[in-house]
């Protein structure tokens, strides 16, 4: 299973609905403080239930929402890429589409409902049945199920099996009356189906930017100590480690008691007097043990000593690791990564690297990854179909699917100028070569305020010309050598930027 969609409602900048939409790999850009985050956090609600990095609370409520007397979050997943077949009646294989357990548009859509920011109630929304003689059928237990069966007078193969006898009631109504409805699966007769659903849920896992990164944090001590504290969680390895304790506590009340005997022998008073102190197996601390483990450098360097970008890379891939390792111990088939500003302290190759690393992984057939950025150069090592842009507008955060027919101009700096207000001379460079080349320059030069510029051979002048801003910035990113002009400031840059964005959006787009 993978994300298709993700739906937030009244949730912190979202009041309204609002839906995301996922691929393989999909990353969210926009200025700080619009919701990235909030996107990445609702996830780890929706899957960890509280039990991951995040927890939430009624400071999530949208502000206005409540204002409004609504104090309901909704977190809403859609997935696609579904199981062939479920178990959600003891061991009986059946599958979603038979169960009527799929959305209108054929996909598995729960949604998660915390009133004020308290305990989750569970819904799937689904066109199901909705006539009165063969409704709710997913909410009967066996016997409820059996007395349709007599009231109908139909027959079933095997009535021990709840989904064999729900097929057999749905197959024998002509009118089901299908509806999109929300399934209540927290109600005790239905919570058998949420709890078997959620074994075929994916793993989802969250690497946030403002993660600790100090020497005192134990992770970046060393990953190695932080992995010993989770292998010594292992229920297995703690019972083997019990029975070697007990055999050392047996070994040692064996020594004791012949020196005790012996000592009793010479003075009962002194041997009376005496206990040998032996810890008992619960009370020892295994970690302790090896609290030697690392992974230094060459020079025997310990991690935390390092920079803070080695320190995040490393940290990084740990999370990676045990992420997998998670994956693999619960028998997890999807795996989701959620990671903030990859490009956090790292240094412009481990960003490339960083990046294609995540391209090659979200290709599995098992892995989706969803990125948030602040980095114009992030941006640009990305495809336009795993871009999404926010931008937010009265209050309204705007979700825009980043696809080239829907730009003024198919550039990824487009996406960054859009998202950032990055404007930069490459940029300026694409845009007017564009206009260049569609034929369009005198037409945009035409009534523009012009500059004067001066040309120079060997230092002196030999020409004076009147253009337009866009040409002036232009020549002196051509010729940084003609030093007669003053330099053009950010200021201008941005202006011409916008004034030859604004000529494409109405002349040539």
């Amino acid at each position: 299973m993978k994300i298709k969609k993700l739906k937030l409602e009244n949730f912190r900048a979202y009041k309204e609905e609002t839906v995301f939409e996922f691929g393989n790999l999909t990353t969210f850009v926009g200025k700080n403080d619009i919701g990235k985050s909030s996107i990445l956090e609702a996830l780890d609600i929706f899957f960890n239930e509280g039990k991951g990095t995040i927890k939430i609370d009624s400071n999530d409520v949208n502000k206005f929402a409540r204002d409004d007397g609504n104090e309901e979050i909704k977190i809403s997943v859609v997935f696609d890429d579904l199981p062939d077949t479920i178990t959600i009646d003891a061991t009986n294989p059946t599958n979603l589409k038979d169960e009527f357990l799929l959305n209108s548009d054929g996909q598995l859509e729960i949604i998660k409902k915390y009133p004020n920011g308290g305990k989750e109630k569970v819904f799937i929304k689904a066109k199901h049945p909705t006539n009165p003689a063969c409704s709710d059928l997913l909410l009967k237990k066996n016997t409820e199920l059996k007395k349709i069966l007599e009231t109908n007078k139909l027959d079933c193969e095997d009535k021990t099996k709840n989904a064999v006898i729900r097929k057999e009631i749905w197959n024998n109504f002509n009118n089901l009356q299908l509806n999109e409805i929300e399934i209540d699966v927290s109600k005790e007769d239905a919570k058998n189906i949420w709890e078997q659903l959620k074994n075929y849920m994916p793993l989802y896992a969250l690497f946030q930017s403002d993660r600790k990164n100090s020497d005192g944090d134990n992770e970046i001590q060393d990953p190695l100590k932080e992995a010993v504290k989770q292998i010594l969680s292992n229920e297995n390895i703690r019972i083997k480690f019990n029975e070697i304790a007990n055999e050392v506590e047996n070994k040692l009340k064996e020594v004791s008691d012949r020196t005790l005997k012996k000592l009793r022998e010479m003075n009962p008073e002194v041997a009376n007097s005496l206990n040998p102190v032996i810890p008992q197996a619960e009370n020892l601390k295994w970690v302790d043990v090896f609290k030697g483990v690392s992974i230094s450098g060459d020079e025997n360097i310990p991690i935390n000593k390092r920079g803070s970008g080695i320190k995040r890379l490393v940290l990084l891939n740990f999370f990676r690791a045990e992420a997998e390792r998670r994956q693999q111990e619960k028998n997890v088939p999807n795996i989701i990564y959620g990671i903030e500003e990859p490009e956090t302290s790292q240094h412009p190759k481990h960003q490339r690297m960083l990046i294609e690393a995540f391209k090659s992984l979200s290709n599995a057939n098992n892995t989706q990854i969803i990125l948030t950025t602040h980095s114009p150069a992030i941006v640009k090592l990305l495809e336009f179909e795993q871009l999404k842009l926010l931008k937010k507008e009265n209050g309204i955060v705007e979700v825009i699917n980043i696809e080239k027919n829907k730009l003024p101009y198919q550039s990824l700096n487009e996406v960054n100028f859009l998202a950032f207000g990055e404007a930069d001379e490459e940029y300026h460079n694409e845009l007017y070569g564009y206009i260049e080349s569609e034929g369009k320059l005198n037409e945009y030069k035409n009534g523009k305020h012009t500059l004067k510029y001066k040309r120079e051979k060997n230092g002196k002048i030999i020409e004076e010309d009147n253009i337009v801003l866009s040409e002036f910035i232009r020549h002196q990113i051509h010729h940084p050598e003609n030093t007669l002009n003053n330099r053009f400031n950010f200021e201008q840059l941005q202006e011409s930027i916008k004034l030859m964005r604004d000529f494409i959006k109405n002349k040539i787009s």
